[in-house]
């Protein structure tokens, strides 16, 4: 097999190189969802759970949260989990507020949804509008299909995102650590 220099020093190799990092970054992915959705669907609902329903929806937020932040190099990775973590926090914050005051209507979520994308553009932070857009959309619409105890959502969603931002970066710096992601970055594949 043909070694091939590139730009950074690390070398590029034939196709079964790239077929065994790609099985094994995706692999350590696998299993930090799997962790993520157990730690939140376990070990989490031993200390608050509302209900099956909402303790399997936590779990997937975490996956997701995981997924999001689980990137090709130590960088990627912390800008994602500082773009999770800000368009929760956002949201968080503005749909705990409006949960306390007002029951779900598609008015309040819409209305949120465009107040939170004006207030990160102001600050700057507009690629981060979506996923706090997503996130606001997510957490009502459950407030709506759940409303008893509602403002305990956005709570329970700001845990199962941290507990997956945690994951995912902790899998990043394996994946990294075992040479996995970084080399994937640079191949033709």
């Amino acid at each position: 097999m043909e070694i091939e220099q590139i730009d950074n020093g690390a070398s590029q190799r034939g196709p079964l190189f790239r077929i065994s990092h790609a099985v094994g970054s995706a692999t350590i992915l696998a299993i930090a969802c799997l962790l993520s959705y157990w730690l939140i669907t376990t070990v989490l609902t031993r200390e608050y759970s509302i209900s099956r329903d909402d303790d399997l929806q936590g779990g997937m937020w975490a996956v997701v949260a995981t997924i999001f932040v689980y990137r090709t190099s130590y960088q990627k990775s912390t800008r994602a989990a500082v773009a999770r973590t800000v368009a929760t926090l956002i949201s968080f914050i503005a749909c705990f507020a409006y949960l306390l005051v007002f029951p779900f209507h598609v008015v309040g979520m819409v209305a949120l949804i465009g107040i939170i994308a004006i207030i990160l553009a102001l600050v700057r932070r507009s690629e981060d509008i979506v996923t706090a857009a997503i996130t606001t959309a997510v957490v009502l619409s459950n407030a709506g299909i759940s409303p008893d105890n509602a403002w305990i959502l956005p709570l329970l969603r700001l845990v199962d995102t941290a507990a997956g931002i945690v994951v995912g970066i902790a899998a990043s710096s394996i994946s990294l650590g075992l040479g996995l992601s970084s080399s994937l970055e640079h191949s033709d594949a």
